[in-house]
């Protein structure tokens, strides 16, 4: 019978440590729960002890979700592991997941510690975490660069204290294939114990080996492997869980494993941790890039065209994708947009409905077709917006290659009209200059990005903005036919969330 691997997800917590990220609760939740249709065992949702936000986000996911099991990262500490339990004590399947560095350089430059006293502290402090609950994870951090006889001992001394999962990590992505999974070999033939319990897996990608490790640790006898949607996370980031399942699935005949996940879950999932990111997936990213399934060469075309398997070795239906959508435009009615959406994979509630095919409409107007894409960015941009204390009433800009770029900016707030006129270096920093002086809310644009939702002249403009004010982070999401006006809409956006938390919420409004 094949054997079985599980999957960790850490999106919510190593993922979210991607420079620049910063998700809301509402985001978190919204993505564990697709995390749960995708199928992951485990969702790991936060480092609880980091801040209020964290801890209630991680206590809100838990809460959430049903049949996932649900832990909180936790140092091994004793108000961490207390805040960890507080936060997912209650989860169907609750867990906590504490580490200590075991390499000499961490003990001896970040830690401060002896050898005995990090076995010491293993001991104790997964001891104090068995106490919650019986799912205890126990990870040695920079264990690759760990010396192996100390690592054994590290790990049965976890063991002994009452770890179930013990993680393997490669903290700086430093390893290679051979000598992971070489580790993984020596660590079952060399720990007392093991056989007691799971080995799981969790590799960063600095040096773009974090998908090849985590595939050599299963092979040589790993049962989970911890990843990320995307391959967010720290520096490079971690292993891609689309790319992991994807080698699984398309070379079963070498594995030989099975899995959990739903792969026609995996393109939805990716796109909803895009766009809740503001991370854009590279074009030619491997399963989930806008050129994974895509041919421009004569050859690649002609071979592709005569059969699919010269040129893809899996099918765009095997990760969610559509080989052939059906034309929707302005004629398209409510009928056959409320199946383009089950299609699609969405269910919305009937005011819901309405909601977006009225927006669906707006956009039809504008464009000829509107494919899959500008749909799926309309849902998402309405899914994810904040309560607007300052609404977009209209917007006017007066731009040239010999003309001072000057917008003018009307905003409502209750019932009343804000007008303000303000210049700029061109039209979009002359629109986001009069919404400042609207807002009378000056903030620092950390980043900006921008992209084409679909290609051709009509396509939708996807803007996606990170903001800084009082030194607390903000994500925009905006899309629009007007790039201008996407613009607008993704620092309106940014800025209503920065104004409710820092000023509504301040004041106790």
């Amino acid at each position: 019978m094949a054997r079985r691997i599980k999957i960790l997800d850490t999106t919510l917590r190593d993922g979210e440590q991607t420079p620049g990220v910063s998700l809301n609760i509402e985001e978190k939740t919204a993505i564990a729960k697709q995390l749960e249709a995708l199928g992951v065992d485990i969702i790991e949702a936060g480092f609880a002890i980091t801040s209020k936000g964290d801890f209630e986000a991680v206590k809100a996911v838990a809460e959430s979700v049903e049949k996932c099991a649900v832990t909180s990262l936790a140092r091994a500490v004793k108000k961490d592991i207390d805040t960890a339990w507080e936060a997912v004590k209650n989860a169907k399947k609750p867990g906590i997941h504490t580490f200590i560095a075991t390499s000499d350089i961490h003990m001896k430059y970040k830690l401060r510690m002896t050898e005995d006293e990090v076995l010491q502290k293993t001991a104790e402090m997964v001891a104090y975490a068995k106490n919650y609950t019986d799912y205890v994870e126990f990870s040695a951090e920079d264990a690759s660069r760990s010396r192996r006889e100390f690592l054994y001992k590290v790990y049965e001394t976890a063991i002994n204290a009452g770890a179930v999962m013990l993680n393997v990590p490669d903290t700086v992505g430093y390893t290679t294939p051979e000598e992971f999974g070489k580790l993984i070999r020596d660590i079952k033939e060399n720990v007392k114990g093991i056989e007691k319990v799971s080995i799981s897996v969790h590799c960063h990608n600095d040096l773009g080996l974090a998908v090849a490790n985590s595939l050599a640790a299963i092979v040589n006898g790993a049962d989970l492997i911890e990843c990320t949607v995307n391959g967010l996370g720290e520096r490079a980031g971690n292993a891609a869980v689309e790319e992991i399942i994807m080698a699984l699935n398309t070379r079963e005949d070498f594995f030989g494993f099975t899995h959990g996940i739903n792969t026609k879950q995996i393109s939805k999932t990716s796109s909803l941790v895009s766009t809740l990111t503001g991370i854009n997936i590279q074009p030619n990213k491997a399963i989930v890039g806008k050129n994974a399934f895509a041919h421009e060469s004569g050859i690649h075309q002609h071979g592709v065209l005569a059969e699919k398997t010269t040129y893809e070795i899996m099918t765009p239906e095997s990760i969610g994708l559509k080989h052939n959508d059906m034309v929707m435009g302005k004629h398209s009615g409510r009928h056959a947009f409320e199946d383009k959406l089950g299609e699609m994979g969405y269910e919305l509630s009937r005011d819901e409905l309405n909601d977006a095919f009225v927006k669906f409409k707006d956009l039809a107007d504008k464009k000829k077709q509107v494919q899959t894409k500008d749909i799926e960015a309309i849902l998402l941009n309405k899914m994810f917006s904040v309560e607007e204390v300052f609404k977009l009433d209209s917007f006017q800009i007066s731009s040239g290659n010999k003309l001072i770029a000057t917008a003018t900016m009307r905003l409502k707030k209750n019932d009343y009209i804000i007008t303000e006129a303000a210049t700029g270096d061109g039209p979009v920093d002359a629109a986001l200059n009069a919404i400042e002086s609207c807002m009378e809310f000056p903030m620092q644009l950390e980043d900006y990005k921008i992209k084409a939702v679909t290609g051709g002249k009509d396509a939708m403009g996807e803007v996606n903005v990170r903001v800084i004010k009082d030194g607390k982070r903000f994500v925009g999401h905006g899309v629009s036919t007007d790039i201008i006006e996407a613009s607008i809409m993704a620092y309106l956006n940014a800025a209503n969330r920065a104004y409710s938390i820092l000023v509504l919420n301040k004041n106790g409004e």
